[in-house]
């Protein structure tokens, strides 16, 4: 029969177990929440974080996932983006807020400098995520320093007309219509906030990060699409290089011919690039 000593400290054992503090051990990190982003984790193997763009969500990686095994990969989804309710961005600043949360995510899940991965506008997450020291390496697909710049604007130019646009996609009828047209046709952006939608593009309009670039000491690989044609295709490469010259040591790798979907267009290319980018983490 356990005496009365033995029994009060088994009593004691259990509670502290049940409460994440193990007697004599360590404390269990806490479950990860968020009002900004949601997680998923799937496979085992390295840390690798996989960011998808403007109204997307984590499906438009699937064919990662079946053709990579060997990598533990998190899969952040926007909340506002295809299907989440927007919580905590339904207003105001996003896409900083966004890189904070998700080095937040890195820090609480005690992640040891993971590859951070992000198509379009997860790109621009991944490079500021890369430039707050928590990440090993991280890959661009698609996606240039100055968000205006994709649409051969600059952030000083085309900043002051995103916050007159994000007034009148959401601040009327015309407005709301026509962004409902837009997130119809964008891949997996089915049930994406159209206000959270207009808070990102005025973001992302305003934000250049090429004065940054000197800075972000981790390696970093640039994938962008290009098409069949080659003379456009020379000047989409010029582009890119010129965007990227301030971070001496980036690799640029061009990809085509494909549409802004480099990963869904031509995978098995994709798939070797990510691989070799992915090899040394």
């Amino acid at each position: 029969m356990m005496d009365k000593g033995m029994d009060r400290r088994a009593l004691l054992g259990g509670m502290l177990a049940a409460s994440g503090l193990m007697w004599g051990g360590t404390a269990q990190a806490a479950p990860f929440t968020s009002r900004r982003i949601a997680v998923t984790v799937r496979g085992a193997g390295r840390d690798v974080l996989l960011i998808p763009g403007l109204a997307s969500g984590p499906g438009i990686w699937n064919g990662v996932l079946g053709a990579m095994p060997g990598y533990r990969f998190h899969l952040v989804q926007v909340r506002g983006f295809a299907g989440l309710a927007a919580d905590a961005n339904a207003s105001g600043p996003l896409v900083q807020p966004l890189a904070d949360e998700i080095a937040r995510y890195i820090t609480v899940s005690g992640l040891k400098r993971p590859a951070i991965v992000g198509h379009s506008m997860g790109g621009t997450l991944a490079m500021m995520v890369g430039l707050k020291g928590v990440a090993g390496r991280a890959m661009v697909v698609d996606m240039l320093p100055a968000g205006a710049a994709m649409v051969g604007g600059t952030a000083s130019g085309l900043g002051f007309l995103a916050d007159q646009l994000g007034g009148y996609l959401t601040g009327t009828v015309a407005g709301r219509r026509y962004l409902a047209q837009i997130v119809g046709q964008a891949p997996g952006a089915r049930g994406s906030d159209p206000e959270v939608i207009a808070n990102a593009l005025r973001d992302l309009a305003n934000i250049d990060l090429g004065p940054q670039l000197a800075r972000l000491s981790i390696p970093l690989e640039i994938v962008y699409a290009v098409g069949a044609d080659r003379e456009q295709a020379a000047v989409i490469t010029s582009r890119f290089r010129s965007a990227y010259a301030p971070k001496k040591d980036a690799v640029l790798r061009a990809i085509g011919p494909s549409g802004h979907m480099v990963m869904a267009d031509q995978p098995a290319r994709f798939q070797a690039a990510l691989g070799a980018f992915l090899k040394d983490i």
